[in-house]
């Protein structure tokens, strides 16, 4: 699978938890992570799909953010949520993170 796709749907899949989230509990803190995680992702998505500079790092930096802020609360609370975040971060990490280091 190309790399500006799995940038798209893991945009897809962060900005859409954010979503559901606030839609389920109204927690702003939800939709404005969610949604700047999902931009990032979807930017750097587009920036790769365009041969554009700095797609990698945007969905790389998008993996460190969403992995920063949910990897310690999973571990922390075992909750559903933080776990499943923190695997989309760690997949994120792994493939975008593999993608930049071919580039050096």
């Amino acid at each position: 699978m190309a790399l500006e796709t799995i940038a798209f749907i893991l945009g897809a899949l962060t900005a859409g938890g954010g979503t559901m989230g606030y839609v389920k509990t109204g927690s702003i803190p939800s939709v404005a992570a969610g949604m700047t995680v999902g931009i990032l992702y979807g930017l750097g998505g587009y920036r790769l799909q365009s041969r554009q500079t700095y797609g990698i790092e945007l969905a790389l930096l998008a993996s460190i953010i969403l992995g920063g802020s949910s990897i310690p609360r999973a571990l922390k609370s075992g909750k559903p949520v933080p776990t499943v975040l923190s695997l989309i971060s760690i997949f994120g990490l792994l493939t975008f993170g593999n993608a930049w280091r071919k580039t050096l």
